[in-house]
């Protein structure tokens, strides 16, 4: 069994930078890609950033530029870098694993977090 555990949410200021962590446990880390989704209240969770094994990266457009995903492998963590933060950007935020498929969708991924949020105030 795979578990994952988000951490490093927080209420900050818009512009300000905050760092999410993802400590896997119970599986081969580096065996599987990974990736990053946000809920917003009352909306759906949404694709945020994706890494492969080898650390290719994918991101939604509204982070380019701003967010870095990232990976240590012998740490067995993910990591998100959230930068000039914007009040859009509030939202309960979840690392899971990539099994199958389009990685943009959440059907493609397992072994979900419960979550960590992040709420930026104008």
């Amino acid at each position: 069994q795979v578990q994952m555990l988000e951490s490093g949410g927080g209420l900050v200021q818009v512009g300000d930078s905050l760092r999410l962590s993802c400590a896997a446990f119970g599986a081969t880390f580096s065996d599987y890609s990974m990736g990053w989704f946000r809920q917003a209240p009352g909306k759906e969770r949404e694709f945020v950033a994706w890494i492969s094994t080898i650390s290719t990266t994918t991101y939604a457009d509204f982070v380019k530029g701003r967010f870095t995903i990232s990976r240590d492998n012998t740490k067995k963590t993910l990591y998100l870098q959230m930068n000039n933060l914007k009040a859009g950007d509030t939202a309960v935020y979840y690392c899971a694993r990539h099994v199958q498929n389009n990685a943009f969708e959440t059907s493609s991924y397992d072994s979900w977090g419960q979550g960590t949020q992040v709420t930026v105030s104008s």
